[in-house]
């Protein structure tokens, strides 16, 4: 597969011509910077480079080159990661003032979103598990009693995410035909799973009958940090898409991240399968051999401790683990989370099991933390709250207030709180178990 923007960067780097434009480094390095080799590829958009938003020449190629493979209607890239494939979705589904149906363990980028365009999250609450905030089941019923719940207020869509931070897959394919069913689009935050297409048997929302969902390529590809894949399963968002995302996205948008992505694409249609079928099964024999240790049923490339069976909280979990050269992508009270990909290691996965097997794990069982997930007040939309004048209070003082912002658990930034809900003493109760003495309230 053909490479266009990487290769255009290639020659003008070795062209010598004078750059008389940004950036400011003129493909140069200051010296003794580290960080040189990458200067010369670092551009904007000069004559031949095309331009993002308005893509028509080499970036336009090498996103249907990523359509094709991915097997979409179409790929859009993002440089600014799957926060502005997000609010383009939104933008493009919602447009300004609707409501949506939207899974609770959303990020923040959906509230922030709800913030800008001034949007009504009717919340799909799932059903919890392992006491844990950021992750739960989210079945077709609950999603067909959601749109039955909500039918009057007229939501312009569902939008759920799968997969989850610890590593759950909703039933996506069901979820679209209630969906469909309904004249409902379905959106998927499905920025964890980027790679979920190339498995033998593809479990991408697109190819499992979503109408949109964004991919952080940079989460499981080889992408730099930032680069991230909007996929269009539905033709009739094709033709303004582009147009949402240049609403959010910056007009300088990094090439080295796209390059990236370039790249990427050749190595997705010639190699990738069978480096992930590896990976694949080296993941599936450390889950085995850490059954014990580690919840069963997540997605393919995520090991996920719950630590509270080992006698250790979360973070005392991924901190031993760290000690013995091991950093966890996530750890909170009750889970750490590890995320592999095809570029890790035969000794990274050895390494991480011989370190989980010698867990220094107290003996005495500790009970998990008894929390109450119910159903938020909600006082003010998002974008008031979000506009009031706020005042920061202890978390302790809290009960009754309104919240200004989001309160999120950071990461992965899913709401506790959202903005304009009312914080009441269970809510206070969640926050202290995640370590937040701090928050925003409407004065």
């Amino acid at each position: 597969m053909n490479t266009p923007v990487y290769d255009f960067l290639e020659r003008y780097a070795g062209s010598g011509t004078v750059r008389a434009h940004m950036p400011g480094h003129k493909g140069r390095s200051p010296e003794g910077c580290g960080f040189g080799a990458a200067f010369p590829y670092d551009i904007t958009e000069i004559k031949g480079a095309d331009s993002l938003y308005e893509a028509d020449g080499i970036i336009a190629e090498s996103e249907k080159n990523a359509a094709s493979i991915f097997g979409t209607a179409a790929t859009f890239y993002s440089a600014g990661g799957s926060t502005l494939c997000i609010q383009a979705m939104l933008a493009a589904v919602c447009g300004k003032g609707r409501s949506f149906i939207c899974g609770r363990n959303a990020h923040r980028s959906v509230m922030n979103s709800c913030v800008l365009l001034d949007l009504d999250p009717c919340w799909l609450y799932p059903e919890y598990e392992d006491s844990s905030v950021v992750s739960g089941k989210i079945t077709a019923a609950s999603v067909e009693m959601a749109i039955e719940r909500y039918r009057d207020k007229d939501p312009a869509c569902v939008f759920i995410t799968s997969p989850d931070y610890l590593g759950r897959l909703a039933p996506i394919a069901e979820i679209a035909e209630v969906c469909h069913r309904n004249s409902m689009p379905l959106l998927v935050d499905n920025a964890h799973g980027a790679y979920l297409a190339f498995l033998e048997d593809s479990f991408h929302p697109v190819a499992l009958g979503a109408d949109m969902c964004c991919d952080s390529a940079h989460k499981t590809l080889p992408v730099l940090t930032g680069g991230a894949y909007l996929h269009v399963g539905n033709e009739s968002f094709i033709p303004e898409i582009k147009r949402d995302m240049a609403l959010f996205g910056s007009t300088s948008p990094s090439y080295l991240i796209m390059a990236s992505m370039d790249l990427c694409n050749k190595y997705l249609a010639e190699g990738f399968r069978s480096d992930l079928a590896e990976t694949v099964k080296r993941v599936c024999d450390l889950k085995k051999r850490l059954a014990h240790l580690v919840l069963p049923d997540t997605e393919p490339l995520k090991v996920t401790f719950y630590a509270y069976p080992c006698g250790l909280r979360g973070y005392q979990l991924a901190e031993q683990l760290r000690e013995n050269g091991i950093e966890a992508e996530y750890a909170d009270e009750t889970h750490a989370v590890l995320m592999f990909s095809s570029s890790s290691t035969g000794e990274d996965f050895e390494k991480t099991a011989f370190a989980a097997e010698r867990l220094m794990c107290p003996r005495i069982l500790l009970r998990p933390p008894q929390i109450e997930i119910t159903e938020a007040v909600r006082a003010m939309s998002p974008r008031e709250a979000f506009f009031a004048a706020r005042e920061t209070v202890s978390a302790e003082k809290a009960s009754g207030r309104i919240a200004a912002e989001s309160i999120t658990v950071c990461p992965p930034c899913i709401p506790i709180a959202a903005a304009g809900e009312i914080i009441d003493e269970n809510i206070i109760k969640i926050l202290k178990m995640y370590s937040i003495f701090h928050v925003n309230v409407v004065q």
